[in-house]
């Protein structure tokens, strides 16, 4: 770090959610802690022969929202790119900056972008390359910038998050707005049925009855900018250490050891106390080789007895848009001092023990009855992807 930022710190200033669940994050915590579910039974959705369960997005809700930021409505752009938009409109309104500045930088992450668009695209030819959606984005707000994509499978969202700190300490933007987006097609849930990695039910993360993920359809935006710590107001998130390693085990499969999430989490909280981390907010897809590979990582790495959580029972696996919008849900939950219970979760069971987050009774309806009380004032969030992706990134609350 050069000696100029050395009282420096990164610091998030605005954020913007669209899921089935609520179009702002704090309609989306909300309702988290009311104990609210996304995911619905779908059939003949998009195609696809055989059921699914997914969480996916209310299109005339989303219609509607977007047309209500432009003269023009939503002619001449899809869903993803809408999503896309809403979110970074939202988080760019809250941190109060103007996007059209040269000292702003859009980064984008997705793992599908318009991949719909291969079938059949009524737009241009370049409409379905990520680098033209990120492109769609950063034009409708005037940023004069070529954008940056991060599109490594599930870890894609936290990739992003990484990136923008790298380009905050090295001076080349003062805000960087990190978005990501996913929505479901016939591609997605085709590819995910032919890994046998959808569950029949609703999804269990790091239950011993576990079967398989449910996706789900959301975008996520956090502006963040870097100041002196004095001028960063109380409440805010503040990433403390970050680390993405790849163990290379296999295209789709994890490591059964966790070798690569563990050296990320040791990479990510080397020279902090573990013990003010107030819980894990782990990737938790609840299919049985991911919980299994992250519960050896949490244990290997000294974490057995700290809380752990995931979130996807609550909004699916929602791919690129996951590591923002799991960040910005758990910084709320922090600031409440509350572990939101993994949903789904009745029997924990993993080959290595920890502190599984669940709720023991009937109680998911009731306000505020699925959440537990945490100390501390961080927490780490997990995540990993195909081809032995992982990163591990550690956040505290700004007291």
């Amino acid at each position: 770090m050069e000696e100029t930022e050395r009282n420096h710190i990164i610091h998030k200033i605005g954020e913007g959610v669209v899921t089935p669940l609520g179009f702002t994050a704090d309609a989306v915590y909300a309702a988290i802690r009311r104990g609210e579910r996304g995911g619905v039974l779908h059939e003949g959705t998009f195609g696809v022969p055989e059921p699914f369960f997914a969480s996916i997005l209310d299109k005339t809700h989303l219609r509607n929202s977007f047309s209500a930021l432009t003269d023009f409505g939503c002619e001449g752009f899809t869903h993803v790119e809408m999503a896309a938009i809403l979110a970074a409109n939202q988080a760019i309104e809250e941190a109060n900056i103007a996007p059209d500045r040269s000292d702003v930088q859009f980064i984008l992450s997705t793992t599908k972008g318009n991949v719909d668009l291969l079938e059949y695209n009524p737009y241009e030819p370049e409409r379905p390359y990520l680098w033209h959606t990120a492109q769609m984005v950063a034009d409708f707000f005037g940023n004069p910038n070529r954008p940056i994509v991060a599109s490594n499978a599930c870890i894609s969202g936290c990739a992003a998050q990484v990136e923008a700190f790298r380009q905050l300490r090295q001076g080349t933007c003062k805000y960087a707005v990190v978005v990501g987006v996913d929505m479901l097609s016939k591609f997605v849930v085709s590819g995910f049925q032919s890994f046998k990695a959808l569950s029949p039910e609703l999804c269990k993360p790091f239950d011993a009855n576990r079967r398989g993920l449910n996706l789900g359809e959301a975008a996520a935006a956090i502006v963040y900018t870097i100041d002196k710590e004095e001028n960063v107001p109380a409440g805010e998130l503040i990433p403390e250490g970050w680390a993405i390693r790849n163990d290379a085990n296999h295209i789709s499969g994890p490591s059964r050891t966790g070798e690569g999430l563990l050296r990320a989490i040791q990479a990510a909280t080397h020279g902090h106390d573990a013990t003010r981390i107030a819980f894990i907010n782990a990737h938790g897809t609840a299919t049985p080789y991911n919980d299994d590979m992250e519960s050896m990582a949490i244990s290997r790495a000294g974490l057995t007895h700290t809380p752990v959580n995931s979130l996807k029972g609550y909004l699916g696996h929602t791919l690129g848009a996951a590591g923002i919008l799991e960040v910005i849900l758990s910084a709320h939950a922090l600031r409440d001092h509350v572990a939101i219970p993994s949903a789904g979760t009745e029997t924990p069971g993993t080959v290595a023990e920890i502190n599984i987050c669940y709720n023991t009774n009937d109680t998911l309806h009731q306000q505020d009855a699925n959440a537990h009380s945490i100390q501390g004032d961080h927490f780490l969030k997990l995540i990993s992807g195909f081809g032995g992706s992982n990163a591990a990134l550690l956040f505290r609350i700004k007291q």
